[in-house]
This record gives structure tokens, sequence and C-alpha cells, in this order.
């Protein structure tokens, strides 16, 4: 059976897409809970729906087609007839302590048309909406003042991180934070249920009991695929996900693994370098000397791994198989433009085709400094969507692209 899935590059010309519109869930966050939450601010929603349908529209544009997660998710509860058993899931995993409060959320998402209880999953569960409960423990009046039966899912519309398509297949995966391992509840529905995506390869799985997350996750041609350690994927998944890609058909045979610091600012891999060409990187300059790469590969059922000691440059010009690799310096050679732009996700582009990338206006230094270096720039407004602390690329999971 012929894949719905193929992503063999990062900047192979790009197909179909899947994104989230960010709902009403960013109107439950609040300042007393942001780093519960892992948001720094509180965006406007309004704006924000306004700079993420300018987003869409840049991808059509530019001949991509646009899937949104919640039409998947519908799509495939409905084939599958498991309204009940997703919202059970979903219930269980709320962890909701207050005595009877997990019965009666059940019963009002239950209640709800399914198209309206995927919005309410997603946006979380205020308790004003489910009324008044009796108290029959201390957890009943200890927990009193937090407002929500369930936690809202604000980072859903950085659909990069629960999943990634890699080949022909994905990686579902277990997510670092507490917050967001709801999340991947909706990809386990989409891959197992949808009419067209349901049954598809799964190389690494939410179940699995160490942390990764998509953003650590490149693509970098048919046989090699990057992963970041990061402050959100564990050396232990990163593993795992080695070996199960390397002994499978998958088509890959090499995994090359990018240490890089472990802090808020960098959480993840593409935060501080993506691909924006077949031989060009976008990279943040202040962390070029704390990387540390490793290559793994599979040699007669065995993993063997090694350190790299040749530059940055090489060893990515080796992975690609071209000459030589450039390597783009976010912000330019200004340490306060660097700073602060890649704070703004200056080197966190989504590539439509080779050369061509979908960036932050915002980012202006970075913007012109890839045009100097021929790379066609399509540029997004993002004062509001920027609060979530991720860019064009961390806002989208490619589901399609062309071989390079």
């Amino acid at each position: 059976m012929v894949s719905p899935l193929h992503v063999t590059s990062e900047v192979g010309k790009l197909k179909k897409i899947l994104l989230h519109r960010p709902g009403s869930e960013l109107e439950n966050l609040m300042p007393e809970y942001l780093h519960r939450q892992l948001f720094d601010d509180i965006p406007y929603l309004v704006h924000a729906q306004e700079e993420h349908d300018s987003f869409a529209d840049t991808l059509r544009q530019c001949g991509v087609e646009v899937l949104y997660l919640e039409d998947l998710l519908r799509e495939a509860v409905e084939a599958a007839s498991v309204k009940d058993e997703i919202i059970a899931e979903y219930v269980a995993e709320a962890a909701i302590p207050a005595a009877g409060a997990a019965q009666a959320v059940s019963e009002y998402l239950t209640a709800l048309p399914l198209k309206d209880a995927i919005s309410a999953m997603m946006s979380g569960i205020r308790k004003s909406r489910i009324g008044r409960l009796p108290k029959r423990h201390l957890v009943d009046y200890t927990d009193e003042a937090y407002p929500f039966h369930a936690d809202p899912l604000p980072n859903l519309y950085f659909t990069r991180d629960p999943f990634s398509i890699v080949g022909d297949g994905a990686l579902l995966f277990c997510m670092a934070n507490e917050v967001r391992r709801r999340e991947t509840l909706f990809g386990k529905y989409i891959f197992n249920y949808h009419p067209l995506y349901g049954g598809i390869e799964k190389w690494y799985d939410r179940d699995d009991k160490y942390f990764m997350e998509g953003g650590d996750v490149l693509v970098l041609n048919s046989s090699t695929l990057a992963i970041g350690l990061s402050q959100r994927t564990d050396a232990r998944g990163a593993e795992l996900a080695a070996r199960r890609l390397l002994e499978s058909d998958s088509g890959f045979q090499r995994i090359l693994v990018i240490d890089i610091p472990k802090t808020r600012a960098f959480m993840h891999l593409d935060t501080v370098m993506t691909m924006v060409d077949v031989n060009k990187f976008i990279l943040h300059p202040n962390i070029r000397s704390s990387i540390r790469i490793y290559s793994i590969v599979m040699r007669n059922g065995r993993l063997r791994f090694t350190e790299e000691v040749r530059p940055m440059e090489q060893v990515f010009a080796d992975a690609l198989d071209v000459d030589e690799v450039t390597l783009i310096e976010c912000g330019g050679g200004s340490i306060i433009d660097a700073a602060r732009e890649q704070w703004n996700d200056g080197a966190n582009t989504l590539a439509v085709a080779p050369g061509e990338v979908i960036t932050y206006s915002r980012n202006y230094v970075t913007n012109r400094i890839l045009r100097e270096n021929g790379v066609t720039v399509h540029e997004i407004p993002s004062a509001e969507l920027s609060r979530g602390r991720g860019g064009p690329r961390c806002m989208s999971m490619p589901f399609v692209r062309d071989d390079i």
C-alpha cells in the first residue's frame, strides 16, 4: 500500500501540511498559571487567529494543501465511531482529582456534538461549565480555587511537536511536560482510525517512556535523520527512535544526534537551526561552540556510535552528499540581534521549496541576510503568535513533500 504520508527532506516542495488554528484554549491562559502552561505571555486570540490565517494563506499561495488538526480528528472519530473511547481516555489523562468531577466532565463532553466536544477537549474544561459538585473529600476543598477540571492545551498550535512524519511513517511522541501529553492523544486517534491516515507505520509511540518531541527532528534526506538532544528530548528516547528506524524498512541509514544546551531559549533543535535549501541552514551563532554531534549507524545488528570531531559544515555536507554547506547566522554578526531574533524564532523557518521559506516578519535582520544568501523569504505577521515561543516550523507538520 502506498503511504499517504511522505517526507524525505526538510526542503522538498511542500504539498500538504497540518496546522491548528489557535482557539479558545488561549483565552484559558491565566497569568498565575503561565509557567504551568509553558507560556511567557498571553496572546490576544483575535489577532493570533488573524496572523495564523495569514500563515495558512501564504502556504496556499505557495501551492500547499492545508489540513487542520481538529478536522482530521473529527473525521477519524466519526469513521470509527469511537467518541466514547476518546472521551474516556481524555478524562483519564486529565487526572481530575475532585470527587465526581471526572464523571461529570465525561457526561458533559458526551452530550456535546462531536465537533464541539473536540473543541472543548482542546480548550480545557472550566469548572464553571460543569457547575457546583458536592464536596466529599479533602481534595474537593483544597483544589477549589483552581478554575479548571481539565487544563487547556494552548500549545496545540505548535503542531510540530506531538508527532513527526518521517519517510512514509510517523513518530508519535511521549512529551516532556505533563501539560502537553494529551496533545498526542489526538495523533493516536488520527493515525489509528482516520480513513486516509489510519494504520500508518509508527516507529515511536506515546506510550514509550522516554521523552521526545518533534521540534527536535529534522529530516535531512531520505537516508539521514537529525535528532536534537534538548530540554525536551532525552538521549534514551533518541536512541530508541534511532534503533527502530535503522532496524526497519524506513529507508534511514544514519541518525545524526545533535546535543544542544538544555535551556528554555533553546527548547528544541529547530529553535536554533533549520534547513533553508539543499545545502544551506540558518543557525543561531551563539550555540555553535556548544553543539556536539554524534553519528549512529547499524552494523551487524548493533548500533554504532561515533562522536563527530569534524566541523559542523563538513558533517552536514557529508550527510547531505553535497560539496559544501553554508551555515547562515541568525541575526548576522551582532550578538544582540542574534539573541533578540532567535528569541523570536529567527532561526525557525519553514521551507516550502528548496531555497524558499516562510518566516516571521519581525526578524528583519535575519530575513535580509537570508535574501542576501539567495533564499526567497515569505514574511508573515507574528506579534501575537510569537508570544508562544515558536515560529513557522513549530506551527506546522508537513504530511507530504516532493523528493529532492
